[in-house]
Formats: structure tokens, sequence, C-alpha cells
């Protein structure tokens, strides 16, 4: 990261866990079968992040590097924070 750069914004997750909103692609549901195969191969692939401290899933969070990321928040919540936050959907709702 070079000096002028902002500090990125890091959303709550849940027990803790923390992700750069920047880095995130999409929020999505755990129900649907194509979701569970993206889930199965992010396995397979190392790239499956567990953050549900063995909780039951609730979303999962893709992100720009293919990496899938388990958390036992519901998606609306993860949602809430990404526009509560600094982000730029936050500032356009306020205007």
């Amino acid at each position: 990261m070079k000096k002028n750069d902002a500090a990125p914004i890091l959303v709550n997750i849940g027990f803790g866990n923390v992700v750069a909103s920047s880095r995130v692609v999409a929020i999505v549901t755990p129900g649907s079968a194509p979701i569970k195969r993206i889930r199965e191969e992010a396995r397979k692939g190392s790239k499956l992040i567990d953050a549900t401290q063995g909780r039951r899933t609730r979303s999962i969070i893709i992100t720009d590097s293919d990496h899938i990321i388990l958390s036992a928040l519901q998606a609306e919540t993860i949602t809430q924070r990404f526009t509560e936050g600094k982000g730029p959907l936050a500032e356009t709702e306020k205007r």
C-alpha cells in the first residue's frame, strides 16, 4: 500500500472477524445448489475461510481473489454494516 492510500474499510462479519469492504464481490445466502458447488470448490482449492466459530452458516461472502468466507450472520445484517460505514453506498444514501 502506498503512503497516500487511505486505510482499508473493514467490516465486522461476526465474532471479531472482519473483511476489507473493497475486496468483497458478493454476499449471498447458502441455500442454492450453485452456491453449494462454489463452496465445495473453494474447500477443495483451499480458498474457503470459515468465520462461523462452529455455528450455522447464514451467509457466504465472495471476494475478488476467489476466496469464499462463511459467516454466521445473516446476509442482510452484513449488507447493513457495509452501507452504514464509509463506503460509497452509504455516501449516496445520505444525499
